[in-house]
């Protein structure tokens, strides 16, 4: 019979919730910059200059395309060689930033999209400006689409922000391998690492599961 080392475990807690508590900064930072980035990639691909909408689509296209680590580090690693140096939490903030933007904008974009082509030509024939159809018909029922999957992107990010322990950031993961180090018991200190993610992701997928049939109603 295994024995679990629980009083161990306790003692552990205060360290491994100041992670956790760093981990939910960083995602929230992250969201907070990243989604309104995508929105503003995702009206720069559908800009008439082609200028914009092939530096929206490069943006984009790296940020989805290269893993979140691959980001992770060139930022932390990389960057320092052309001088531009940061803070592991900085560098954190702004690549899961990039990944939240590229990710969000397709999302977004497909939100706009889904916008009846009556709600278009309602605008047109109110003779409403570019921006004033945007702000006050497209974007309104478009975001209200893409709410559940955005929603279900931010718990991805706050998983992501595992791979943060890759550049020393303090966080959950980061305190948990800290404690394996220097007491030898990994298992125990990533298995309740596990569990205070696990209490955080399954009641927000929850939340993402009722908004989504919230939204279904709405839209039926």
């Amino acid at each position: 019979m295994i024995d679990f080392p629980i009083d161990d475990v306790i003692s552990w807690m205060p360290e491994l919730l100041d992670g956790l508590a760093l981990s939910v900064k960083v995602t929230l930072a992250s969201l907070a910059i990243g989604i309104p980035f995508g929105l503003l990639l995702a009206l720069g691909v559908q800009a008439k200059s082609k200028f914009t909408r092939g530096l929206c689509l490069v943006i984009v296209e790296i940020g989805r395309g290269a893993p979140a680590l691959i980001l992770l580090q060139f930022i932390y690693f990389g960057l320092p060689s052309a001088g531009i140096t940061m803070t592991s939490i900085v560098a954190a903030i702004a690549a899961l930033s990039w990944n939240t933007g590229a990710y969000t904008s397709e999302i977004i974009r497909a939100g706009l999209e889904s916008v009846p082509a009556g709600q278009k030509e309602a605008v047109m024939a109110l003779n409403m400006s570019r921006i004033d159809g945007l702000r006050y018909v497209i974007l309104p029922q478009g975001l209200r689409v893409a709410v559940p999957a955005l929603l279900g992107f931010s718990i991805l990010i706050f998983q992501a922000t595992s791979l943060c322990f890759t550049i020393a950031m303090p966080e959950l993961i980061s305190r948990a391998y800290e404690i394996g180090s220097t007491t030898f018991l990994y298992f125990p200190a990533l298995l309740a690492a596990g569990i205070l993610y696990a209490m955080i992701c399954i009641p927000a997928s929850m939340l993402v599961s009722w908004v989504e049939k919230r939204a279904g109603r709405f839209s039926r």
